[in-house]
């Protein structure tokens, strides 16, 4: 399981004030700890920022990789922020994100392709973010055909289903998961991301929710999640997911987690 960690972002409690402010040490501690915990990307997003998103963003980038030596996740929408964090980058990026919806498609692919970066590929088009499994699907197949037709290798591609709040629609969950198994089944070879949180807007016990969510999405086939790796309830239950989903070879994931304390 790829975990790329979700705490630096600006719609988070205190962050938007940290980048405002240039409090270095305050976001230094935040990247520190999800690599610590477990993180193998760092997502950086600046997107409250609007208009100062150009400047903060290669800023934030470049803070977060002076302080640990993880690649990261660019998380906007904004082609030129993007390009701007993208051209400071060390290492592999993976730009979060792209999808179907013809400007962002044309403007987010030639820095997917000049930056040789994994992409997440949301499953959504001009005709808006589909709300069945079966839509879902269909959208991510055309996706990601098209990113390999314009050269964008299979395994840099992560499509993600895009997932919405059970508060709303109690049937999103599901949704969400049939959508997976179903992209699983039929693209063996493509990741599938889901930023797993979301899920829980606007519930109450949030955390309990995005437990049992990501047991059933990796069980589905799930081998990419944006959480928050400082939730050690969330990182033991995909320790015990991957175990139990026949990912986790000789449990030895699960069994160094264990060792290093992770389990309690």
């Amino acid at each position: 399981m790829l975990i790329i960690g979700e705490r630096l972002n600006t719609s988070r409690k205190g962050l938007h004030e940290a980048v405002e402010k240039r409090d270095e040490e305050f976001l230094r501690e935040i990247a520190r700890k999800q690599v610590e915990n477990g993180a193998n990307y760092l997502d950086v997003n600046c997107g409250t920022r609007l208009e100062h998103e150009v400047e903060d963003l290669p800023w934030l980038a470049k803070l977060v990789q002076e302080t640990v030596d993880l690649p990261l996740s660019i998380d906007t929408p904004n082609a030129d922020a993007a390009e701007a964090a993208l051209s400071i980058h060390k290492g592999k990026p993976i730009i979060n994100s792209i999808s179907a919806e013809s400007d962002r498609y044309e403007k987010m692919l030639p820095l997917v392709k000049k930056h040789n970066a994994g992409v997440i590929a949301l499953c959504m088009d001009d005709e808006g973010m589909p709300e069945t499994a079966e839509r879902k699907f269909e959208v991510a197949s055309k996706l990601r055909e098209r990113l390999i037709s314009d050269g964008v290798p299979e395994e840099d591609i992560y499509l993600d289903p895009l997932v919405q709040p059970v508060g709303s629609n109690q049937a999103a969950g599901m949704v969400v998961v049939n959508a997976i198994r179903e992209i699983a089944r039929e693209f063996p070879n493509t990741h599938i991301s889901a930023g797993v949180s979301n899920v829980s807007h606007g519930m109450p016990k949030r955390k309990l929710l995005n437990r049992a969510f990501i047991v059933l999405c990796i069980a589905a086939g799930l081998d990419t999640a944006i959480v928050d790796p400082n939730d050690a309830d969330i990182m033991q239950s995909i320790l015990a997911a991957e175990v139990l989903s026949g990912r986790d070879e000789f449990c030895a994931g699960y069994l160094a987690g264990y060792r290093a304390g992770k389990i309690a």
